[in-house]
């Protein structure tokens, strides 16, 4: 087999085994990159090889002094929203196109801290606004199983390098499911596991009460491995929580006969693409194969998520990129007459459009005489779909159903629709509006074009949620698919 055949798992083994040096690795996977990336778009940035192979030779002596860690020499690609020293980081944006940040994100100190070496910088929907990855500054990426369609947003770059074989494995982030949805429409698996269980510090914030890192790799032991070095207690961050984080790959293999699937009715409702439906219906029977029941559960409020969603987080954007004026850093106009026409053409430069739609409509639903009639109806909205998947674990350990209504859509096919683009987020929104962790599990194709499973779980509960992952995957192999032209 070759190298980028072999999950990452296997190549710790080689590694371990010194079949294979960190060098070698990481000098395949760059060539992989310049040869195959220019149809994808795929990176924004490539480091420099000098500067990755002084890495891969450090994780190399690692490995000769038997110091390695599961990472020690794994090649991976953070999606760039990761603030990188040395690197830039750009949110995909025209306001950051040269911005080097003065310090690492907690996630990028753990992976080097573990010997992992960073390939690149992964393109994205600008400052993770986005469904398509469409919305980006350095242009769309492409789906590796049909260049006509979109992989998905905002962490499509992560998601299509990962399944072309780009890199083994890469970061993404999730607001609204900006990680399960690009996994889903890429064939790959994702993690974004519960709020607070990756420190946030040194990922850009787009609402900060939604952002969540994780993790897209081929299949859930990848991601085992990867998320159990990004998570973990984070003093640097308000929202980290303090508690211990198990070892994922140890219970990967538990048995799950007697596990109680909920099958939420709503996300089957209308909307929903038959075929896709039918795709998911047949791997809920493979769980039932190997031992679980269905039962189906009730969400009530589902429909109200995505209004409460985007008036929530444009809300937290509009906070937040307020900081990017054109001043201290970031992109500033030429030749500004007075401090205001700095601050409006700067931003409305600086700025894409999707980004400007959403600071606009933050702006107007936290203005006074809107704010109790929208922002605070959509928390006491949040607290009822938090309350809703309460009642639904008091039934099931687990739920389960579609990422997305479809599969990947044609690239341009709903650009002018932002209603149409954002209901691609049906079943996605609630878990971030909750908190909860949710994974997207290859479960089949329809058309050539992939379908994933989602499966969430309760608050903290990541290692539930792999296991489960993990069985499906030794019963089936959508997850070892690879598009024909990156095999």
């Amino acid at each position: 087999m070759s190298l980028h055949e072999l999950s990452l798992a296997q190549l710790r083994a080689d590694l371990d085994a010194k079949k294979v040096s960190a060098r070698e690795l990481v000098t395949y996977f760059l060539q992989r990159i310049k040869s195959l990336d220019s149809d994808l778009n795929s990176f924004i940035t490539v480091v420099d090889e000098a500067m990755v192979l002084t890495e891969a030779e450090a994780a190399d002596r690692r490995i000769a002094a038997g110091q390695a860690d599961v990472l020690t020499g794994i090649p991976y690609a953070h999606k760039d929203i990761f603030c990188t020293a040395g690197v830039r980081t750009t949110c995909a944006s025209r306001m950051l196109e040269n911005f080097i940040a003065p310090y690492d994100a907690t996630v990028h100190e753990k992976l080097k801290a573990s010997g992992a070496v960073m390939l690149g910088k992964t393109n994205m929907d600008e400052f993770a606004m986005g469904s398509s990855n469409e919305n980006s500054y350095f242009g769309a990426v492409k789906n590796p199983w049909d260049r006509k369609a979109v992989p998905g947003g905002s962490s499509g770059g992560s998601a299509a390098a990962v399944a072309a074989r780009l890199v083994p494995v890469a970061t993404g982030t999730d607001t609204g499911g900006s990680i399960r949805q690009p996994a889903a429409y890429c064939g790959i698996t994702g993690i974004k596991p519960t709020y607070g269980r990756v420190s946030r510090y040194g990922m850009i914030a787009y609402a900060s009460s939604l952002d969540q890192g994780g993790v897209l790799a081929v299949s859930a032991e990848d991601c085992a491995l990867m998320l159990q070095v990004m998570a973990g207690f984070d003093p640097r961050d308000s929202t980290s929580v303090e508690r211990e984080v198990p070892n994922y790959a140890a219970s990967l293999n538990e048995d799950i006969r007697g596990l109680k699937i909920g099958v939420p009715k709503q996300w089957f409702a209308e909307g929903l693409d038959p075929a896709v439906a039918e795709v998911v219906q047949a791997a809920f029977k493979e769980y039932e194969a190997l031992g679980a029941t269905l039962v189906e559960v009730d969400l009530p409020n589902t429909q109200l998520a995505i209004p409460s969603y985007y008036v929530i987080a444009s809300a937290e954007a509009s906070s937040n990129l307020s900081r990017f004026d054109g001043v201290r850093f970031g992109y500033r106009c030429e030749a500004p007459k007075d401090l205001i026409d700095l601050y409006t053409r700067s931003r409305g430069e600086g700025f894409g459009e999707e980004v400007k739609r959403r600071i606009l409509i933050g702006t107007y639903v936290l203005s006074e005489g809107y704010y109790d009639a929208y922002y605070l109806k959509a928390q006491r909205i949040r607290r009822l779909i938090a309350e809703d998947f309460k009642q639904a674990f008091t039934q099931c350990d687990v739920l389960m159903g579609p990422v997305t209504p479809t599969t990947a859509f044609d690239i341009g096919s709903k650009s002018d629709d932002p209603v149409q683009m954002y209901l691609e987020d049906i079943y996605t929104i609630s878990i971030n509006l909750a908190g909860l962790p949710g994974m997207s599990v290859p479960a089949g194709f329809v058309n050539g074009r992939p379908v994933g499973l989602q499966i969430v779980g309760r608050h903290f509960d990541e290692a539930k949620l792999l296991n489960v992952a993990h069985r499906f995957q030794l019963a089936t192999d959508w997850h070892r698919q690879m598009p024909e032209s990156y095999q």
